[in-house]
């Protein structure tokens, strides 16, 4: 365990250098922290958080280990490419070890995480389109026979091609609270902590990135 102090920036968010061990451009690397969750730890995140906070590096690392395979993913369906992803996770990740001092535990520690990954991301697709969103799309076991057929598979990788295009011709604001229902299984209230809109807010975007979606593949129904 090591000792790390914090400063008060000039927005007045508490922050600490990065971990005495790690790089501060890339403190973390993937793909091996993301490859190798820790799923068997007894310890909750809320306490390998306040651990963090006093100092506890190898805490931070098991918080990493656990959720930075979930936050890779995220960030591809939001920014459609695999290199940004990473720069996005691993400046977020940075920027929480710094920001632990300020986690107080009122929404789960993966929350916190999703909502610095997502804000991130947003703030980046706003001077960059997204080209596609990438969808990893694996059939039910029932439809697995019927796409055995060259043809059928064409078909399902074209609609899945649509799907991401059009998912990428959305809103960024749409598109996040999508992927975050609909891709990652949050509850509307998580999603409002999450990206820090109100629950009817959520709905809307939900609603309009739905109608947009439903018009986009009407095609290939």
């Amino acid at each position: 365990m090591s000792t790390a102090q914090t400063h008060t920036t000039a927005t007045g968010v508490r922050e600490r250098p990065p971990p005495p061990h790690a790089s501060p451009a890339a403190p973390w690397r993937f793909p091996s922290t993301a490859t190798r969750p820790d799923r068997t730890a007894p310890v909750s995140d809320q306490l390998l958080a306040i651990r963090a906070a006093e100092g506890d590096d190898d805490a931070f690392a098991v918080l990493v280990g656990r959720h930075s395979a979930a936050l890779l993913t995220l960030a591809r369906h939001l920014t459609g490419n695999r290199q940004d992803a990473e720069d996005m996770v691993q400046e977020s990740l940075l920027s929480a070890w710094r920001r632990l001092p300020d986690f107080r535990g009122d929404a789960a520690f993966r929350t916190w995480l999703y909502r610095i990954v997502t804000n991130r991301c947003l703030s980046f697709l706003r001077s960059r389109p997204v080209a596609a969103v990438p969808l990893d799309v694996r059939p039910e076991p029932a439809a697995f026979a019927a796409l055995r057929a060259p043809e059928q598979a064409a078909e399902a990788h074209a609609a899945t091609r649509a799907l991401a295009h059009a998912l990428a011709g959305l809103d960024p604001g749409q598109r996040a609270c999508w992927i975050l229902r609909e891709l990652h299984g949050m509850h509307y209230d998580e999603i409002t902590r999450t990206l820090g809109m109100s629950e009817q807010t959520v709905r809307g975007r939900l609603f309009r990135a739905r109608r947009s979606l439903a018009e986009a593949m009407e095609p290939w129904r």
